[in-house]
């Protein structure tokens, strides 16, 4: 007998393997982003930038295409089954990623960056679907906090990568990397992934009703209130990858060793994502990312602070700072699953929906954020707070302003 439709299905795939798979869709908008990031100054001066805020768009701009086609995959993916939307994509991801080696302008580089972001989507959009397809609740939470993990290995090694690639090669072989990696994991996952949504569960939707299944999503109250917390609190995540470069050339002059400071603020991420993974089922989701939330916001505010008050100085910046975004692992996965977990039967459509909140806007609002850079952290870590506070008055709006409750059964969807 096949699942409902809200139930998952049967995994048939070792889950050690689908959660390597996941992590690896997923990296690829990591590696898109972060290997470029020692490679930024060079771009610019290559391409004739005279703004260095500017050489952030190579950054924001994937990022803004990378939000909006979710919404269209989403549906897509629901409709015809998940491999097909994910293949397609992996080609497009291929194929931009090696056409920015011929860009002859900067705004050449940006458009096809654009396009790259929209094909990556569909990955995204696909990874998190088959999740779903397979897993609820906090099983799914738990879930994904082991792909974040795995996924996580990407930002500790990928400005590294982009490093080593600038020691022997121009700026353009960065993109060829992007192009491998598109064909690599198209190969393993046409090889290894089942299509985890079959033919009796894929919906028929036309344009009325993915609008319908929209506005499901958007009448929800907790899928609503934690996609806009989500979209939110990541600005802060995306300002600092589009800052990052900057902040630790220009302020504390680590220029040769950014990759290095770069990865230890990932590795302290993956850490609490493996963390979550163990302590979600114990402690719930809502108690730990309320927790998490709240210290997010004392810890940015304590680093600023710290900052206006003694002075930019590495050794107490940049403790305060990893563990700031050590609490993204605590966050992301579990704002994730409970966003995701009362729309099972419209799984596509709901991770579409919520990827596109969780890039669009937090790509914006990062990127207004990283490019108020003057020199100093202060306007960066300013932003943090502030992020941080919208967030946490999502959440409270989301859970009708009990906060660190145990985890419960959702409503059914519609209601409010």
């Amino acid at each position: 007998m096949s699942p409902s439709p809200s139930e998952p299905a049967p995994l048939r795939i070792p889950t050690l393997e689908l959660v390597s798979m996941v992590a690896g869709l997923m990296a690829l908008n990591a590696l898109a982003i972060d290997v470029m990031l020692p490679a930024l100054s060079e771009i610019a001066t290559d391409l004739g930038v005279t703004n260095a805020n500017d050489q952030q768009l190579v950054i924001v701009a994937y990022i803004i295409g990378f939000g909006a086609p979710q919404l269209v995959f989403g549906p897509l993916a629901d409709r015809v089954g998940r491999r097909p939307v994910l293949f397609s994509s992996l080609v497009g991801y291929s194929v931009t990623g090696l056409a920015c080696v011929a860009a002859g302008s900067f705004e050449q580089l940006l458009f096809l960056r654009f396009v790259q972001g929209m094909f990556a989507s569909g990955c995204r959009v696909v990874a998190v679907t088959v999740v779903r397809d397979l897993f609820a609740g906090p099983r799914m939470a738990r879930i994904m906090s082991l792909v974040m993990t795995v996924f996580m290995v990407v930002p500790i090694i990928a400005p590294a990568i982009g490093q080593g690639v600038l020691l022997v090669a121009p700026w353009q072989w960065c993109f060829v990397v992007l192009g491998f990696a598109g064909a690599g994991m198209f190969i393993w996952t046409w090889f290894r992934l089942p299509e985890t949504l079959p033919r009796e569960r894929r919906s028929g939707r036309g344009v009325r009703e993915v609008l319908g299944a929209y506005g499901m999503v958007l009448r929800h109250r907790a899928t609503f209130g934690y996609m806009v917390a989500s979209g939110v609190i990541f600005g802060a995540l995306f300002a600092f990858i589009s800052a990052s470069e900057q902040i630790f050339r220009d302020v504390f002059h680590q220029g040769e060793s950014f990759a290095l400071w770069f990865a230890g603020v990932a590795l302290a991420l993956a850490l609490t994502n493996f963390a979550n993974s163990r302590l979600v089922g114990r402690f719930g989701m809502r108690r730990l990312s309320h927790l998490a939330l709240v210290s997010f916001i004392a810890v940015s505010a304590a680093l600023f602070a710290t900052m206006a008050l003694a002075g930019e100085h590495l050794l107490l910046f940049y403790p305060l700072f990893a563990l700031a975004f050590a609490l993204f692992g605590l966050i992301g996965a579990n704002f994730n699953a409970i966003a995701m977990e009362p729309l099972g039967r419209i799984a596509g459509t709901a991770s579409a929906a919520y990827g596109f909140a969780t890039t669009t806007v937090s790509g914006v609002l990062g990127g207004l954020i990283a490019r108020a850079f003057d020199g100093s952290t202060l306007p960066v870590l300013a932003g943090y707070v502030g992020l941080g506070l919208v967030a946490l008055a999502a959440v409270a709006t989301a859970e009708r302003g009990k906060l660190f409750q145990k985890d419960v059964p959702p409503p059914a969807p519609g209601s409010s």
